[in-house]
């Protein structure tokens, strides 16, 4: 499949998340767990560059968020430590979560308050957090659907035939994406979530199809709460 089209799907590592806060743009570094997953992840995606027949690109793409730029600078360089030509990284605003506009870092219970308080606006339904089609009625908001929209775009508009294009990102845009690119069903969306650090590969062939080829989904047990 030299004409084929690879891209990894990495989910940032560990960090230190606000407690009761969505975790979409929170702007908190790696803990030390979280390093050691990114340079597992980067063992993992080497073991898959060589079980499939790879050339990674030269640029990783990241997230502007802290916690995935960390994560794609472990990755960098311990994929340079194993001898891959990778240079650098290209942060993209293209890759970040959903972005709750001006609520942005508040807690659920918080946005709720705002909302309650304010006469313009319903209160958000029962589980608004993980809705794919709901939106904050607050400025610079978006659905996680719309965020999925903007990744997948993202991962059309990078992909290169022949190489492997590298992404570190975040978990619940990176399902709605796959889900947008046919590689998911809509259904299965609050059924999974990705592990932290550990590449998901797909590919995009020369017939125009996607496909998953390697790095299995999380299953997530019913009482968890979905994160990014």
């Amino acid at each position: 499949m030299a004409d084929a089209s690879h891209i990894a799907l990495i989910r940032h590592g560990a960090y230190r998340q606000r407690a009761g806060a969505p975790s979409a743009r929170q702007p908190y570094p790696l803990t030390d767990a979280g390093i050691a997953q990114a340079r597992a992840g980067a063992e993992t995606l080497s073991g898959m560059i060589a079980d499939h027949g790879m050339q990674p690109a030269p640029i990783i793409f990241s997230s502007r968020q802290l916690r995935a730029w960390q994560t794609a600078r472990e990755i960098l360089t311990r994929l340079r430590e194993l001898g891959h030509p990778v240079e650098g990284i290209e942060e993209t605003s293209a890759l970040a979560e959903r972005g709750l506009g001006s609520a942005a870092n508040l807690t659920v219970a918080e946005i709720e308050a705002i909302l309650r308080d304010d006469p313009r606006h319903d209160p958000p339904p029962p589980g608004w957090k993980s809705d794919s089609d709901y939106r904050l009625p607050l400025e610079g908001a978006e659905s996680l659907t719309e965020a999925g929209q903007r990744v997948a775009r993202h991962l059309v508009d990078t992909a290169r035939p022949g190489q492997l294009t590298i992404h570190v990102g975040h978990g619940a845009s990176f399902r709605h994406a796959c889900c947008h690119l046919g590689l998911i069903d809509r259904t299965e969306i609050p059924k999974l979530s990705m592990f932290h650090a550990r590449p998901s590969l797909i590919c995009h062939d020369s017939h125009g199809r996607w496909r998953h080829l390697a790095g299995a989904w999380k299953i997530r047990a019913p009482e968890e709460d979905p994160k990014d």
